[in-house]
Parts: C-alpha cells; structure tokens; sequence
C-alpha cells in the first residue's frame, strides 16, 4: 500500500444517478416489511433483485429463497412468498393459488407495464415480438403473460432478418434494462422490413436504465478505467460496461465488490469512471471509493445527468407496517 505522500492523484468521476431504482427499492421494502409484519421465514422466488450482496443481507433477516413454489415445505404454506421485481409467468401467481400459498407480488411497475402492452398487442390481433436476452427472468416473465408461439423473442438484427412472420400484424415490446442504442438498431431494422409494425403505447426500456446510461456516457469519455459495480446476472449492469465503452473508456469492467478490483492489471490509471447497476446499493460504491482512496489521492466529481424522484408504493396489505431507521438504510441500500 502506497505510503499517503507517495500516492498517485485520481479523479473519480461518479455517476448521478446510479444503483437503485424506485422497481428494486420497492421489492426490497416488500420482503422487509412482509419479515416485519409476518415473521420469518418469508420466501423468495429467485433473486428478490440481482445482486448477492442484498440477497445475503434478506437471508440474515429471516428470507428463504427457493427456484420454485413446491419447494415451501407443507408446513410453511402459511408463510407469505414474494415474486422478484424481473415479474414472473402467469403460470406462478395460478400455481400459488392452487397451492393456497399467500403471495405477494414484487414486479417491478414499468415490467408490469411492458406485460400490459404485450397484452394489448394480442388483444388487438397482433403477434408481439419481444426485444430481449433469451433466459433473462424478466423476459420469462414477459413471455408468460401469452400462450405459447404469441411471443417471438429477438435478440439481434440477424434474428429480425431471419424472423418469418405468421401472418398476423405485428407489435413490439422490449425488455425493460437494454442498452438504448443496440434496441434502436434492432427497431431500426423491424421497421425497415416491417413498415407497419406497431410500437408499445409507451416506451418499454425504463427511466432508470436510460438515465444511468446517459450518465455513464457523461463520465466514460477518456476514463483510463471504468467500473460499474453490479452482478454478473444483472442485465442493466451489463449494459453499462458496454455503453462505457463505446463512450470511449480505455477500459470497463463489472465489479461485485472491492475484493474484485484487479490492482494488477489496471495499470496506471488517472481517471476513473464509476457507476452501478440499477440493483448494487450505495454502500457498495461507497466501499470500491474507500479502496480507491488507500492506494491514490482521490478527487471525486460528479457526473450528473438526472435527477431521480420516482417513488413506487408498496402493495396496500404492507402498508400499515412501518420501517425503522436502520430498516430504511438497508431498503435504500447504504447499509
């Protein structure tokens, strides 16, 4: 570790905005509030959001996650389960009812929306081609609001060419956490080929998607490295190592935590670029700037592009319980 006057200047330059969005901090506040209001063990299927660290902080309160319904033992049907913010098939929700479990559903309102628009486009005699990543949970889920063969996932331009349309009109939605500028290339080439193809009522890629990409795109020009702290399974975290990237940072790379940092490799380094995906809480970043601060002498900018206000309420059964202090820290991911 480099001695305080031996240690090299760097300028961080740090998104704004960056980590949570209101989708994730709602479904986090769900599972803790359920914990507060129904006790432990309240389960999860799959990864309330994408991102361990979080996880592991739900599974020290008392949250159980499982992959699937049938694995809440007899014994615990009693206990509430809570489907993640990526949304879930219309399979889930008929087979906890058949179960008689008591669930409660965490899907992030903007992926609600895009399920809603996927619906439309059926409902109005159109097959629905959905822009998205194969086996992403949030395109599973979208998948699911439709009977099999509606739904014709496209992930590249090559899959718009190879597309052979079934006679229907046709409509689109895309997943909500896509890089905006690889989605505008593969609309560009619908469009091209299918002049009449029909948009969503509104726009599908969510707010917080767009604004941490512009952001990125605002703090990567001429970074020598740039870091966005998120997980490997998350797709919006790993859309912004891309867009860093293409904006010119001489090097990106997704990072979980500060033990993750490759010193060795990085080289010498006077700017750094840092964000996080839209499910990594603030301590996280907190923690890769500390790291930063033993080895150089840091000068932290800014790089703002928007400002955040959206707020999405938690279902009215979870209302009536109210978060402490240091509830509301891990809700909003700085503790």
């Amino acid at each position: 570790m480099p001695a305080p006057a031996a240690r090299p200047p760097l300028t961080i330059r740090l998104c704004q905005p960056r980590g949570f969005c209101a989708g994730v901090d709602r479904a986090i506040q769900i599972v803790v509030l359920a914990l507060k209001k129904f006790g432990a063990p309240v389960y999860v299927r799959h990864e309330i959001v994408h991102n361990r660290y979080v996880v592991e902080g739900l599974q020290n309160l008392g949250a159980v996650f499982i992959e699937e319904l049938h694995e809440i033992p007899a014994e615990h049907r009693h206990c509430p389960v809570v489907f993640s913010a990526h949304g879930v098939p219309k399979s889930v929700p008929a087979d906890a009812e058949e179960r008689r479990l008591f669930y409660l559903d965490a899907t992030c309102p903007l992926v609600s929306k895009v399920h809603k628009q996927a619906m439309r486009h059926q409902r109005l005699g159109r097959h629905v081609l959905l822009v998205g990543h194969a086996g992403h949970p949030e395109v599973i889920g979208t998948m699911g609001q439709l009977a099999d063969g509606a739904v014709t996932l496209i992930e590249t331009e090559a899959d718009v060419a190879a597309f052979v349309p079934p006679g229907a009109e046709l409509g689109y939605v895309t997943q909500t956490t896509l890089s905006v500028e690889d989605t505008a290339g593969i609309l560009r080439a619908l469009e091209k080929r299918f002049p009449d193809l029909q948009a969503p009522a509104a726009e599908s890629i969510c707010y917080a998607t767009t604004n941490r990409q512009e952001a990125v795109k605002e703090a990567a020009e001429g970074a020598d490295l740039f870091l966005v702290v998120g997980a490997p399974n998350s797709s919006n975290s790993r859309r912004l190592v891309e867009v860093a990237q293409r904006a010119g940072a001489k090097l990106s790379l997704l990072v979980q935590r500060a033990t993750e940092i490759p010193w060795d490799a990085i080289g010498s380094i006077r700017t750094l670029g840092l964000s996080a995906g839209a499910s990594a809480p603030e301590i996280l970043v907190d923690e890769i700037v500390d790291a930063f601060r033993q080895r150089y002498d840091v000068t932290v900018e800014l790089a703002v592009t928007a400002t955040e206000t959206e707020n999405f309420p938690v279902m009215r059964a979870l209302r009536d319980v109210e978060l402490t202090t240091a509830d509301m820290a891990f809700v909003n991911g700085s503790a």
